[in-house]
């Protein structure tokens, strides 16, 4: 007996928590001879391609998990394998099929049952029913699942939660996630009721013993695994259960995995604070919701922040340099339209965050919005992501416009490729939700979207934008750019618009022993440091220049951009 799990991630770098989760539980409670097998896939995979892969494994039941990046290709891939394999029962599980669970088996009649809910105890129970080939009524003993029966749709009783600490760790040769993301959890379920989020539909918090979560993250630490990315949803909910994890993981530091973590900032203790404070530099990342900072729009959608703290912790833990940080906010929440949605934005980004994710409102099937989407006037894409596309607040036209600062966003900030360059530009605009704005434009207006650009090409096209919105700005930004592009790796391509390198070729010859490992540049400017604010003006032009050695063997662990420091020529002695 093969039973197949399957999971379709967003990317090649993510791995699914949620099979490996269920395998590892029914491998290790199992008391028949059902064989699991895991296949991961992406979304970027053909899914022909894929199929073909699931027919070559022959499974007896095949089990997809579901998310609303994967569904569309799960109902591709559930269709077309029923008709290869009728006799194969597929099943599903996951938040895509946990709600609404009848309306998708009517839409779907080759999918036979899902899953609801968490899936580990039932998943276990599903094997040896189908190892031990039992009659399909005996099913209905199975609580937690809902399944096509001789007269319609059969749901059993509620699962009850699972206790966390009875979740085998998933994890044993480390190999087979080389250049991907390890994800964890040390709990479930969340304190708060936030109107959007799946999350506070589960209000039982539970929590994994700290004595298996240290033994289990000592697994990671000691296999060096580049980054361990928690799934829970609120980790600093439980302040002893928070301290006992990051005391560990900083007394246990090897110097190369990184731990993320999503908290809420406000909640931050000075105890916590003053341990994070401690940590080795790129040892902790932190993502931190902050979604809008309209009053109004926080008291609907029922969540609860004490902005003021929060603005304060943030920049505490920027101070320190320690720790990256993460800051999200959500276009399209009720209460909140054009002006204070950019509003919002430039509070939040004022912050510096190391990125800053604008995400768009999902309407997801289960949630309070879901329920009362006709209320607010939302319109939502009726297929995954289920994104909003207009509210009563805000029109499909300035959600367009919002959809060009974000991408904005993403290539000119978020990749942090043209950091200084930004900081020296956003001088000229009243805010940096109208710079990005007007970046949008200038970009569609010169139909520069529809193209694919270099990194070098992007760096061009600012100098473009630069020249028509802040001319007087472009001979300091011409240099910015320059210090830009090199700060971030030794450029093949040199920029149209730099110097000769041969006018300092002594002095690279100098400091440059280690041949493309470090680069020589000349500046008029001196630019700012990373932590200094700017109040509106441009660094003034010097009369003698100043030289930058970039270092690319010795890089910042919070953003990877190379060491730099100013050189002189030697004398010859």
């Amino acid at each position: 007996m093969k039973i197949l799990l399957t999971a379709v991630n967003a990317k090649y770098i993510h791995s699914n928590l949620a099979v490996y989760s269920l395998g590892a539980y029914a491998q290790a409670y199992r008391t028949t001879d059902a064989q699991i097998v895991i296949r991961e896939y992406t979304i970027n995979q053909a899914v022909a391609d894929i199929l073909a892969d699931i027919y070559r494994e022959k499974p007896d039941v095949l089990c997809f998990s579901c998310y609303i990046w994967n569904i569309s290709y799960v109902e591709e891939l559930a269709e077309e394998f029923h008709k290869l394999c009728p006799g194969v029962p597929v099943w599903v599980g996951g938040p895509e099929v946990s709600y609404g669970t009848e309306r998708f088996l009517r839409e779907h009649p080759a999918v036979f049952g899902a899953m609801i809910g968490e899936g580990e105890q039932t998943f276990l129970e599903l094997c040896e029913h189908y190892a031990k080939s039992s009659p399909e009524e005996n099913l209905r003993r199975i609580a937690g699942i809902a399944y096509r029966g001789g007269d319609g749709f059969c749901f059993t009783v509620q699962r009850d939660v699972i206790d966390m600490s009875r979740i085998p760790f998933c994890y044993k040769d480390m190999t087979e996630f080389e250049n991907r993301i390890v994800y964890y959890e040390s709990s479930r379920g969340c304190p708060f009721r936030c109107s959007y989020c799946l999350s506070s539909v589960d209000k039982r918090l539970r929590f994994r013993s700290p004595a298996l979560v240290k033994e289990e993250l000592a697994f990671f630490l000691e296999n060096k695994v580049p980054q361990v990315k928690f799934v829970d949803r609120t980790f600093n909910c439980k302040h002893e259960h928070a301290m006992e994890i990051w005391r560990f993981i900083h007394e246990h530091d090897n110097g190369v995995t990184n731990f993320h973590f999503e908290v809420s900032a406000d909640l931050l203790t000075e105890e916590e604070l003053e341990l994070l404070g401690t940590m080795r530099p790129g040892l902790v990342q932190l993502e931190i919701g902050v979604q809008s900072t309209n009053d109004a729009t926080i008291q609907e959608i029922h969540r609860t922040m004490d902005l003021k703290r929060l603005r304060e912790v943030v920049a505490r833990i920027a101070a320190g340099r320690n720790i990256h940080q993460h800051l999200d906010l959500i276009a399209g929440l009720p209460y909140e339209g054009y002006e204070t949605f950019a509003k919002s934005f430039d509070e939040v980004y004022a912050w510096k965050p190391d990125q800053l994710q604008l995400g768009f409102l999902k309407v997801l099937k289960g949630s309070y919005l879901h329920g009362n989407a006709a209320e607010y006037g939302m319109k939502y894409r009726t297929k995954p992501p289920y994104e909003v596309m207009e509210t009563r607040w805000l029109s499909f036209d300035e959600v367009l416009l919002i959809r060009q600062v974000e991408e904005m966003l993403e290539v000119y900030y978020n990749s942090g490729q043209y950091g200084l360059t930004i900081r020296l530009l956003e001088t000229q605009f009243a805010g940096a939700f109208e710079m990005y704005r007007r970046l949008g434009a200038f970009y569609e207006r010169k139909g520069y979207f529809a193209m694919s650009h270099s990194r070098l090409r992007r760096a061009e096209i600012l100098l473009e934008f630069a020249g028509e919105e802040a001319g007087a700005a472009v001979p300091v930004l011409e240099e910015s750019l320059v210090f830009d592009l090199y700060h971030r790796e030794n450029m093949k391509s040199r920029p149209a618009w730099a110097a000769d390198l041969s006018e300092w070729k002594t002095l690279t010859r100098q400091h440059c022993k280690n041949g493309k490992q470090s680069h020589v540049e000349r500046f008029f400017y001196c630019f700012p440091e990373k932590e200094q604010r700017l109040a509106g003006a441009l660094p003034a032009r010097r009369e003698q220049a100043v030289y930058v050695r970039f270092d690319y063997t010795r890089r910042d662990p919070l953003d990877h951009q190379a060491y730099w420091e100013y050189v002189t020529e030697q004398k010859q002695e």
